[in-house]
């Protein structure tokens, strides 16, 4: 990244969560905890689909992606971020910086999509009950799989690309704890009008149009549950309050954080805390903890375990 004047920009300053001692130890101690507590027990929801052979629908498929999803998305930030809560100097290197944010918005952005298409997946079930295993064969699920990964993966291209191509020839602290395109991009010495106002069509406007598209899907899914008998309607409201639940929780933070590019609010960095590292993991938790075949898959796979490990 050379610029007219000789200047080469070759890492940034992450300032942090906060600059207060007492608080950054608080929130490391909080996070460790949580991070150790409920990141494994994403992976025993990804064992559990994956072992129990009752576990084969749809929605328990996506169910063990979006885990899949979440523990690997929160990995790009939450180590480096308990790391740098106890080091002096946070710096990222800026190809570091460049991972970090293709990382973070190929997986968050495929989550996004995997969001739609469990949607989706639950209109054809409750809809179309009749047609639901001629249109959501294995075959049909591991398309949509693929095309989640590919519109992740084209979603973040654009992202990295509209930062590769803006010069840096100073100013290197970033105004956060990880790299980010609304951070990174205020430290490009040129007008960034235009590159905010992308920045805000490509992930402003998609989480926009997708949060309001799946709460307009879910409910017209409502709706129709309506009609249906009092046991079928209590699991599909069931299923679909948890689906809303996760929907507001994944899209409200990004909304806050991508369609506000001109101005910084002091409640950008705790948002984009629960954005990266909180909300994300708990998110297949909440799944589990409202279904009751997952659940007791769990048990079941827990007993054995004791079992085996007693003998």
């Amino acid at each position: 990244m050379e610029t007219e004047n000789g200047t080469v920009v070759t890492e940034f300053i992450l300032l942090g969560l906060t600059q207060s001692q007492d608080a950054q130890l608080l929130v490391f101690v909080l996070v460790l905890i949580f991070y150790l507590i409920i990141l494994p027990g994403n992976f025993l929801i990804i064992l559990t689909i994956r072992s129990d052979p009752s576990l084969t629908a749809p929605l328990y498929f996506f169910l063990g992606n979006l885990a899949f999803l979440d523990a690997s998305y929160s990995f790009i930030v939450v180590p480096r971020m308990l790391v740098d809560f106890l080091s002096e100097k946070k710096v990222i290197s800026y190809r570091g910086c460049i991972t970090q944010l293709f990382f973070l918005h190929f997986l968050g952005a495929g989550e996004m999509f995997l969001l739609v298409v469990m949607a989706f997946d639950r209109y054809i079930a409750i809809c179309w009950p009749l047609h639901y295993t001629t249109l959501m064969n294995p075959r049909t699920c591991y398309a949509l799989l693929l095309t989640l990964w590919l519109g992740g993966f084209a979603h973040s291209i654009v992202q990295v690309a509209l930062i590769l191509h803006l010069p840096f020839c100073g100013p290197n602290q970033l105004d956060n704890f990880f790299c980010d395109v609304p951070q990174v991009i205020k430290l490009a010495c040129t007008d960034i009008f235009v590159v905010e106002l992308l920045m805000v069509s490509n992930s402003g406007l998609l989480s926009l149009l997708c949060f309001l598209g799946l709460l307009a899907s879910y409910a017209v899914i409502l709706c129709r549950v309506r009609g249906h008998s009092s046991e079928g309607k209590n699991k599909a409201i069931s299923t679909c309050t948890t689906h809303i639940i996760i929907v507001f929780l994944m899209f409200g933070p990004a909304i806050f954080i991508y369609t506000h590019p001109f101005q910084a609010f002091p409640a950008d960095k705790v948002v984009s805390l629960f954005h990266t590292v909180i909300f994300p993991l708990m998110n297949p938790v909440i799944y589990t903890l409202r279904n009751q075949e997952v659940k007791a898959s769990m048990r079941k796979l827990l007993s054995q375990h004791m079992v085996c490990q007693m003998e």
